[in-house]
């Protein structure tokens, strides 16, 4: 599949919500955290939790037996846990398809393979019930052979051979990996080939025998968020000492990433991202001259190259173009002052739409475009003198569609679509054409027939209408009695759509239960815009339109405080948190995932200084005090009347770390607070490695959501 730049880069440095229950149609999403001593928190009496030290990992095994106790001895737990592993472990489930020349190429786990299978078909192979899969690694068997507890972190096999492949892998889920050279032809890792030792890094081929990569080379190269900021260039044969260097950035940047951009044409690109922050990223472009800066804007999505034209979407608004629309142009005039003049418009999303993907193809663009948090799916061909012709793909109404993969090498591409009660359905289509035909669909995994979904909206602190969907037994009585379980995310530009949950529907709707996904500020449901109206000291409007959802459905009598529950995590377990401390008193159950919740350390923990434009610095006085304010660990008090929460985490995470949710329970136990706590000590930011331990998470949490709003 075509590789995305900016989208790749930042993505793995993000903060995405964790899959909050394991999806029915695929496999669900640096070293220990920085040592303490921030002035800020000399105070602290729980430093200590911050190192996987022998005490604070007895701490951990302590409250993982009281909670696990408690919850497991719950004879519900079993029920949830076997329907879960049901779900998790179906082998009717979709293979998540990966275009790699003309192979379809798949990772994927069951009850035989836990750590999983990389593995490999051709298309017309892929369209049948039963593909003939060949295997290419058996992570299980690597990992038995190699006494290691390997987790696969995917494959980079380009143009224009797609043979010579860098694999990732990952001790136990941290997002720290080893990169190996893999030779598809072969079905081997190549023997004295490319062996990159753990490090937080990519790398991207240059050639058959050139690798361009960032990573840890030693002291003083890596950034204040745990990433490299020296990209250097390493030629087969050499080890990584004898690199050569040809571009830096500074410490204070949050990560330098190279990246090779190719086209059908047989046309490359290398580019290399300086992200100064999350969302501000100089783009340079490197070639046999050297390297040289190119004036696009430095709130940019790059998307492939086209013929030979960089496709990006501006994520700000650039000479005449919008935040949000979708551009063409070509690298070398890219260069010039001019840059925005000689740009092209393909697409520019309405006040109420947002582009959530797009892929290039051999000859097209492919857009999935959401109007209202409904999805469509676009193909645009350019028709020359800067004029795109447009083809729909068909896609159901009030549904979400993703696209799975693009080729390289002709216009087919792989995309899902699904709702609330539509179970997926994987298409196979033709952008240039626009026609596609579903080749494989999930089965129901619940009972829909007694559900509907409504979308209503509520009214938040500013005025601003905030939209929500509800998902009910179709005969709900508006009592205020409906046992509620609300869930949003509300950062970093990551929308909220319609999808299909077979754990949701299975061990919550069908017991009655009532789900609702809200769409608040800080996603990108509607744009940019939608994203940047909760930024830093502006953020508690973003709390405000959580808030205000929870408000509405009570107002509506579909649920009332004694029913509420509320889930979220990582930047999700931060509104958790935020939630928790200033309404306690509207929540009866808050499952807290992954979660931020010291915001006046979070720098120094884990890859905090990263996502600093996203929360602010405690460095700038007025983001200081705004973070102060709504740190959910400082505002942690005794007395106040607290719903007793979940927190799960995982010893494994190198991105948010264990560290916040360690801290904000060791406090509620000093304060005679009470709440449970799981620590997985696998899984990295996903809090599960594998399908077994995310179908146990799903059990537990259900059975904490069914012992608060349900009993």
């Amino acid at each position: 599949m075509r590789r995305i730049l900016i989208g790749a880069v930042l993505a793995a440095l993000a903060l995405p919500a964790p899959a909050m229950t394991p999806t029915s149609d695929q496999a669900a999403a640096p070293p220990v955290p920085a040592a303490a001593g921030a002035a800020v928190s000399a105070d602290d009496p729980y430093l200590w939790l911050e190192k996987d030290s022998p005490r604070a990992l007895s701490w951990v095994e302590k409250e993982n037996a009281r909670s696990l106790g408690l919850l497991k001895g719950d004879p519900r737990f079993e029920v949830f846990h076997q329907e879960a592993l049901k779900i998790v472990n179906a082998a009717d489930r979709i293979p998540s398809p990966e275009l790699v020349g003309a192979a379809v190429l798949n990772f994927w786990q069951d009850p035989e393979h836990v750590r999983g299978l990389w593995r490999r078909t051709t298309r017309e192979g892929f369209a049948t019930a039963q593909p003939p899969w060949e295997t290419l690694i058996d992570l299980d068997a690597l990992s038995a052979a190699e006494k290691a507890n390997w987790v696969w972190k995917g494959a980079n096999c380009p143009p224009p051979h797609f043979r010579l492949c860098l694999v990732a892998l990952s001790d136990g889920g941290e997002d720290a990996d080893q990169l190996r050279e893999y030779d598809l032809a072969a079905k081997s890792f190549v023997a004295g080939g490319f062996v990159l030792s753990r490090s937080k890094q990519r790398a991207d081929w240059l050639s058959d025998d050139t690798l361009i990569l960032t990573r840890d080379w030693g002291p003083g190269t890596l950034t204040a968020s745990g990433y490299g900021f020296v990209v250097k260039t390493l030629k087969r044969g050499q080890n990584v000492s004898q690199a050569e260097e040809v571009f830096r950035g500074d410490a204070s940047d949050v990560a330098v990433n190279p990246a090779v951009l190719h086209d059908a044409d047989g046309h490359k690109l290398v580019l290399i991202s300086r992200a100064r922050d999350f969302f501000h990223t100089e783009i340079y472009r490197l070639t046999d001259k050297g390297v040289a800066r190119l004036t696009v804007p430095e709130k940019i999505d790059i998307h492939g190259l086209l013929h030979g034209v960089l496709i990006f979407t501006t994520k700000q608004d650039w000479g005449a173009f919008k935040a949000g629309s979708l551009l063409a142009a070509d690298p070398a005039d890219l260069a010039a002052p001019t840059a925005a003049e000689r740009s092209r418009l393909i697409f520019a999303p309405g006040p109420r739409q947002s582009i959530e993907q797009a892929a290039v193809t051999a000859d097209r663009v492919v857009a999935a475009i959401y109007d209202n948090v409904r999805g469509s799916l676009v193909a645009f061909e350019s028709g020359g003198a800067g004029a795109w012709t447009r083809t729909a793909l068909p896609v159901a109404a009030n549904s979400s569609v993703t696209i799975a993969t693009a080729s390289d090498i002709d216009d087919s591409l792989y995309y899902s679509v699904e709702g609330f009660l539509d179970p997926t359905r994987l298409w196979q289509g033709d952008a240039a054409s626009g026609a596609a035909r579903d080749i494989k669909a999930l089965p129901a995994r619940f009972d829909a027939s007694r559900d509907s979904v409504d979308q209503y909206e509520a009214t938040s602190s500013d005025g601003t209408k905030v939209p929500y969907f509800v998902v009910h037994p179709k005969d709900m009585a508006l009592t205020g009695a409906n046992p509620t379980l609300l869930y949003a995310y509300g950062g970093f530009e990551v929308s909220m759509t319609p999808s299909y949950s077979a754990a949701i529907g299975k061990l919550w709707l069908e017991y009655g239960g009532v789900f609702v996904l809200a769409n608040i500020r800080g996603g990108g449901e509607f744009g940019p815009a939608w994203h940047e109206a909760g930024l830093k000291t502006r953020r508690q409007l973003i709390y405000d339109d959580f808030a205000a959802v929870a408000r509405d459905l009570i107002a509506r009598k579909i649920t009332s405080p004694r029913r509420l529950g509320i889930e979220g995590g990582s930047n999700g377990g931060l509104l958790m948190g935020v939630e928790f401390n200033q309404h306690p008193d509207l929540w009866r159950a808050v499952v807290i995932q992954v979660p931020l919740l010291d915001m006046m350390r979070y720098e120094k923990i884990g890859a905090g200084a990263s996502w600093v434009g996203e929360y602010g610095s405690i460095d700038n006085p007025a983001e200081r005090a705004f973070l102060a304010s709504i740190s959910p660990y400082q505002n942690l008090t005794a007395g106040k009347p607290y719903p007793e929460p979940f927190f799960v985490t995982s010893t494994k995470d190198d991105r948010v770390t264990p560290v916040h949710a360690r801290k904000m329970a060791a406090k509620m136990e000093a304060l005679g607070l009470p709440f449970l706590f799981f620590e997985n000590t696998n899984g990295g930011h996903a809090a599960s490695a594998n399908l077994q331990e995310r179908a146990e998470r799903v059990a537990l949490e259900f059975t904490y959501l069914t012992r608060k709003l349900m009993d």
